[in-house]
């Protein structure tokens, strides 16, 4: 049986297929066709987040999607873009918030903001969820937000190594929770995604060397793995 990640993963991509025809086709028969692909997508994005107490109706979905068709290419449907920080003090801990909305802990992230650098946002979001001001120093993962488990929608993340330069700890009152350093053999939970990142961040912060962290290709696409 398909588990959850992967239904939910299959009903956005079949979303997102019909969306971006629906913003390219002049053609009613295609329109029809697609407007159906769309009420097939939202069933199975439906099963995949029943009993989710967030989770949205059928119809509902269809409505929200077609409400947000554009035309051409700024109707082309994408992954959201995220940014993400990993950033390490001299004593080789972590920083690491809290979230408001779910209560799980993850280092610093927001969504990319128009107008910026990814680099730029990253420092952006650190101070505004933390207090803490940090210099961007490299890419070290590229992540999908489906396959990590940190979403529910089609996204990517950028994550960034960071280093701390100023500045002093100071949760955001809207965003975050709880905001603090943690050692890695003293990390707090829940913790989002840290099966996948964890390994890399460790490395990272203990100075090994590392290459940018990114999701394998499933084989095949469809029906592979999703770890």
């Amino acid at each position: 049986m398909p588990t959850t990640k992967q239904l939910l993963r299959w009903g956005e991509a079949l979303a997102g297929i019909a969306r971006t025809g629906l913003g390219f086709t002049e053609s009613l028969y295609e329109r029809e066709r697609y407007e159906e692909v769309l009420r097939v997508a939202a069933d199975i994005r439906a099963a995949a987040e029943e009993g989710l107490t967030d989770g949205q109706d059928a119809a509902g979905l269809v409505e929200e999607w077609l409400s947000s068709v554009g035309r051409g290419v700024p109707g082309y449907v994408t992954p959201k873009v995220a940014v993400g920080a990993i950033v390490g003090n001299d004593s080789g801990e972590l920083l690491l918030v809290r979230r408001a909305d779910s209560g799980v802990w993850l280092y610093p992230t927001g969504w990319a903001d128009v107008g910026y650098s990814a680099a730029e946002v990253v420092a952006k979001e650190v101070e505004e969820e933390t207090g803490i001001e940090v210099e961007v120093e490299r890419l070290i993962a590229v992540l999908d937000g489906f396959r990590v488990g940190m979403s529910r929608i089609p996204m990517y993340s950028l994550v960034f190594q960071c280093r701390p330069i100023g500045g002093a700890l100071r949760a955001h009152p809207l965003e975050c929770a709880d905001v603090g350093w943690f050692p890695l053999d003293d990390l707090p939970e829940p913790l989002a995604g840290i099966d996948r990142w964890g390994p890399q961040v460790t490395a990272v912060l203990r100075g090994e060397p590392v290459d940018v962290l990114y999701d394998p290709v499933r084989r095949p696409v469809w029906r592979g793995n999703d770890g």
